[in-house]
């Protein structure tokens, strides 16, 4: 047996990995997060166009068919990227909503319905009100909603675990450090559940995979930013790649990143598989890597002086995904108490 990626999985991150490469340089960036609207909409465009919206939607549905791996390989790029995109709510509504119905995968599928993602009632119980269900419809307030401009459909969660899909709702702007994505406080109104699962069926678990490989890219590409760095920057007539305290902080952040990156690959082999303990290990992966994420984000920051702190580099940008990345979907703390809980080590 081969622990590694195929030749068509590389392909698949290669070919996203250098469209962002062309299309989504720092300038790029940096007037996405200052609410470039034309910069958001071409960057999406392109991505839309490649089919990544669709990749986990069943073949039968018009999707690609694949599973949550190849879906954490393209989060991956998009994270290395610290790309804004409604790939990771596209990629959980695919593979919650065939249970509701094919009519949504499809129109996943095809574009012609964009999801937002609210699990705030999964992750957290500390909302201003919380939702509500009853008799078909949804009330309350959600916190950190992940909704893409374009959206049509948000897929949220009520306090009793229930997963319900809504098109109408009201959103307020939630300014957080990560100026690369949107986030808003949705308020909800006695809307119609236009579809309703009694359980969240894994749309917990597949988002905090998700965040966990897109953790992981960013925190890959802050390692990376830091040893080219070491490589150039000279101090006392050397290069600072060449002290000892420089190798070894380099050398901790890559220990500490590549059992990361198996352990997210293992989660979401173990979910496309069907694996008893999927869900537990798709929670420690998010616990994991928000940890592993903010070591590298520090040190690499370190590694770079005090040009780490500049907008010249724009290293922050990385380090604010991270920052926010671990919070999103649950703390550190709170997605291990999940994986305690389903391994009956504590009491649900």
């Amino acid at each position: 047996m081969e622990f590694a990626l195929s030749e068509d999985q590389r392909m698949l991150q290669d070919s996203i990995s250098g469209f962002l490469k062309d299309n989504a340089s720092l300038d790029t960036i940096r007037k996405i997060a200052d609410d470039d609207a034309e910069a958001k909409a071409t960057l999406a465009a392109g991505l839309s166009e490649m089919g990544i919206m669709g990749l986990h939607v069943p073949e039968a549905a018009g999707g690609s068919g694949l599973g949550l791996l190849e879906a954490c390989l393209v989060q991956e790029a998009l994270g290395y990227a610290v790309t804004p995109s409604g790939f990771l709510a596209a990629t959980v509504a695919a593979h919650v909503l065939p249970n509701a119905g094919e009519a949504y995968a499809e129109g996943v599928a095809t574009g012609d319905m964009v999801f937002g993602l609210s699990l705030t009632e999964l992750s957290s119980r500390r909302d201003l009100a919380g939702l509500t269900l009853k008799d078909g419809h949804v009330s309350g307030k959600t916190l950190l909603a992940m909704v893409p401009d374009r959206a049509t459909h948000v897929l949220t969660a009520d306090t009793d675990g229930g997963l319900h899909v809504v098109d109408t709702w009201s959103a307020t702007a939630m300014r957080t450090i990560d100026r690369t994505r949107t986030f808003q406080e949705l308020g909800f109104d006695h809307a119609k559940c236009e579809a309703s699962m009694a359980q969240a069926a894994g749309a917990l678990e597949a988002a905090r995979l998700l965040i966990a490989a897109d953790t992981l890219g960013a925190a890959q590409a802050m390692l990376d930013k830091a040893v080219e760095y070491a490589k150039e920057r000279k101090q006392f007539g050397r290069v600072i790649g060449s002290f000892q305290a420089v190798k070894h902080l380099c050398a901790e952040m890559t220990a500490k990143l590549e059992p990361a990156r198996a352990l997210v690959w293992h989660a979401a082999y173990a979910m496309d598989t069907g694996d008893p303990e999927a869900a537990v290990m798709a929670n420690l992966a998010k616990a994991h890597l928000a940890e592993v994420g903010t070591f590298v984000a520090k040190t690499s920051t370190e590694v770079h002086g005090g040009m780490g702190f500049t907008d010249l580099l724009g290293l922050h940008y990385w380090f604010k995904r991270i920052g926010v990345n671990r919070q999103l979907f649950g703390s550190p703390e709170q997605a291990r108490h999940s994986a305690a809980e389903l391994q009956g080590f504590v009491a649900a």
